[in-house]
């Protein structure tokens, strides 16, 4: 109940910011109701190496996977590492219309007659033989120019998940309004194909934000990167004074994860 009750704060918090005049929260326009984002649950499952990997993928797939798209919660990706820190780790996103979706979806699951029997495995695991180690999770909100999940072709691809922390709240809203302005659109000039822009609300690492980018693979990934870093629209954002690195980002974590085959991402 505390968690609860810290998450109900938390994203309320976040949702009555919105809603001020943009003078008030120090940006140039008002943006629109949070109703109208998505926002995330990204979580990682950290699994011990041997037979408790495949008990995890069994249980995504079989009784996880459904019992979210039952309660509303799609589309699920599930990943794996493919280059990135704690290998065995299943990455999980999770896509909710609505704050109270998130503070509502682990009560929905547990009412859940047919999730209780399918994930019997995982959810009654013994203390004795944990199946996963931890769970670690945070909550994010899609950002104003890219509110809604964007579900790539399904066809063999990577993807790569970038987290950029900053040194402040101030200088995250600064990173947050250089994609909103323009760097989302030079992405997408050359092919660095977004999944979701998200704002992190709760989770490790505060203030940061999170995207993720699809990719066929690590060449076109290369490539595209280079492209986009010779765009002469792309180094004069990046050298715009408020918008440097040097300013506004403390540090860059970056990931390369594969899709489970029963993502839905």
């Amino acid at each position: 109940m505390k968690r609860r009750a810290f998450l109900a704060s938390s994203l309320a918090a976040s949702a009555t910011a919105s809603l001020l005049p943009s003078s008030v929260r120090g940006e140039e326009a008002a943006e629109p109701h949070p109703s109208r984002r998505d926002y995330y649950e990204l979580r990682l499952y950290r699994v011990r190496q041997g037979p408790n990997v495949k008990l995890m993928a069994d249980f995504f797939r079989d009784a996880a996977i459904p019992a979210w798209n039952r309660i509303g919660v799609r589309p699920v990706g599930v990943f794996t590492v493919v280059i990135g820190p704690e290998n065995p780790t299943f990455y999980v996103l999770l896509t909710h219309p609505s704050a109270d979706s998130v503070l509502t979806a682990e009560d929905r699951l547990m009412a859940d007659p047919e999730f209780l029997r399918a994930g019997v495995r995982v959810i009654n695991t013994p203390s004795s033989d944990p199946i996963y180690r931890r769970i670690e999770s945070s909550v994010l909100r899609a950002f104003e120019t890219a509110p809604h999940i964007e579900v790539p072709e399904k066809r063999p691809r990577i993807f790569e998940l970038r987290t950029y922390e900053n040194h402040s709240k101030k200088a995250n809203l600064k990173k947050i309004e250089m994609f909103n302005t323009g760097e989302i659109t030079i992405f997408r000039r050359h092919g660095l194909q977004p999944v979701f822009f998200g704002e992190s609300l709760i989770g490790s690492g505060l203030p940061n934000v999170t995207y993720m980018l699809t990719f066929a693979d690590m060449e076109e990934r290369d490539k595209n990167w280079a492209a986009f870093g010779a765009d002469p629209a792309w180094k004069k954002l990046s050298t715009t004074p408020g918008y440097t690195d040097a300013e506004i980002v403390f540090s860059i974590t970056n990931r390369i994860l594969r899709p489970a085959p029963y993502s839905q991402l």
